[in-house]
């Protein structure tokens, strides 16, 4: 985990309320996290000689490597300490437009967002997995917009920790995903983002919302977060206004994903409510953890409703 020292810079946006039970949204549909074109048609060799002001005949030798060991331009220069891995990353998510974060920007993340600090490794590809086929599924492009509700029988399930990191997955496809802590029980995402927590969803739907509540992070910047706020002694009321359905509406409609936290089933019906105002759930249980009759009593619950059933997922974290 980082020092209490460490901070990820943020930058926040603008969520302005109105009497009435509509929401503007300070961030416009058309607003998208651009790709560098200054890259475009760049080789390899050519961004890490750029990034690392490599002079001609570090070039030359790492050329002469590559002939002689038959090993791709960035594999010799990292042979050659010429270059380190994660350049040679950076250098090919420039190439194909993916948005890598490098180590400078991740080392103050948090330790559980593993998509972000080791996107290329095994439990990075489980997410990426799931990520394709919840977009083959429940949030295919031709389906009406859904918000993605991340539901758990129990505390401790590790729903944050998948919710966040699916977040950080479909944040690399290039768009705008916005993940929403609508645990108002026991939140955690302002902790594993390390955002401001004072002010966000429950103040919104009370009515009493700051200016500026969604946060964007500088080292992910496809990821919008939205805290809870200021815990509310009536959390189940609060979600079941009609407010919050519209909220997630338009939230739907300006950002490419939404993905929601919640509470544990364990705390009350807040988890079965946010789930029907966002469309879509996908239930998360823990291995050796969870009880396989909480696991089915909760998913025959969601089945019960109009919710889209996105499945159940059994996390080893």
């Amino acid at each position: 985990m980082k020092s209490p020292e460490a901070s990820t810079s943020t930058r926040a946006m603008k969520v302005l309320t109105n009497p009435e039970p509509t929401f503007g949204v300070g961030i416009q549909p058309e607003q998208a996290v651009p790709a560098d074109g200054q890259t475009v048609g760049k080789s390899i060799g050519d961004l890490i000689r750029e990034a690392r002001k490599l002079s001609h005949d570090q070039i030359e030798l790492i050329l002469q490597y590559q002939r002689e060991h038959l090993v791709p331009f960035g594999e010799a220069a990292i042979a050659l300490k010429f270059a380190t891995r994660d350049d040679v990353l950076w250098a090919l998510s420039q190439q194909f437009h993916y948005p890598y974060a490098a180590e400078k920007a991740v080392a103050n993340l948090n330790d559980e967002l593993i998509t972000a600090i080791d996107p290329f490794g095994d439990v990075s590809e489980i997410f990426r997995d799931v990520r394709s086929q919840l977009i083959s599924t429940v949030l295919a492009p031709d389906l009406p917009r859904r918000a993605l509700a991340v539901i758990s029988p129990d505390v401790g399930d590790g729903k944050t920790f998948f919710v966040s990191n699916l977040a950080v997955a479909f944040s690399q496809l290039g768009g705008r995903t916005l993940l929403i802590d609508a645990d108002m029980r026991t939140p955690r995402l302002h902790h594993v983002f390390d955002v401001p927590g004072r002010s966000g969803l429950s103040n919104i739907l009370a009515g009493r919302s700051d200016p500026d509540v969604i946060h964007q992070l500088d080292a992910l910047p496809g990821v919008f977060i939205l805290p809870v706020g200021a815990l509310p002694p009536n959390p189940l009321e609060l979600i079941q206004r009609q407010a919050f359905g519209l909220l997630i509406h338009e939230l739907c409609s300006k950002f490419d994903h939404v993905l929601v936290d919640t509470p544990a089933a364990s705390r009350g019906a807040d988890a079965r409510v946010i789930a029907a105002k966002c469309g879509a759930a996908l239930v998360i249980g823990r291995r050796n953890r969870s009880r396989m009759a909480n696991v089915e009593t909760l998913v025959a619950q969601v089945q019960k409703s109009h919710t889209r059933f996105a499945g159940v997922m059994l996390n080893e974290h």
